[in-house]
């Protein structure tokens, strides 16, 4: 049975922490979609001041709604656009401050001020993005990306 955990200050040994209980929570679940759906949940409850959490996958040539935790989303996504369009073209993490000063940022909840986006590949291929959205200017650093990334070679082990 999962529990809440309590994180400590040191944000990367939390991360640590978040990857070790992702590989636990899916360890022997080979439903893709269960263990998007566990993972997205997960980071729920570990992010602070975030009000979307969740995947969009590769379908198509573009990105589709995934399992996510948060308000009803856009459904479809181009890779020409937005902040997740951009990081799956890429296949980068984007960070972005301040999601009204991105060129062509996608609104799907108005409340959204930034945004994090990390690309899922698995095999060279691109299967997806992680998008997590916050209320708040500059909530996402460099470190979110770096523990976010690892938090994905973890999840791309179940999927």
């Amino acid at each position: 049975m999962f529990t809440k955990s309590i994180y400590s200050e040191d944000l990367t040994a939390n991360y640590t922490m978040l990857s070790k209980q992702l590989d636990a929570l899916l360890t022997g679940e080979t439903n893709a979609i269960a263990n998007l759906s566990n993972a997205s949940a997960l980071l729920n409850q570990f992010f602070d001041q975030i009000n979307w959490v969740g995947f969009y996958l590769m379908e198509d040539g573009e990105l589709v709604l995934g399992p996510f935790q948060g308000l009803p989303a856009c459904v479809r996504i181009p890779l020409s656009r937005g902040v997740c369009g951009a990081a799956a073209s890429k296949q980068e993490t984007v960070i972005v401050p301040d999601v009204h000063a991105y060129p062509g940022h996608i609104a799907c909840d108005a409340a959204s001020q930034s945004e994090i986006v990390v690309p899922i590949v698995k095999n060279g291929e691109l299967v997806g993005v992680l998008d997590i959205d916050s209320p708040i200017k500059d909530r996402f650093t460099e470190q979110d990306a770096e523990g976010l990334e690892q938090f994905i070679k973890i999840l791309v082990k179940h999927i």
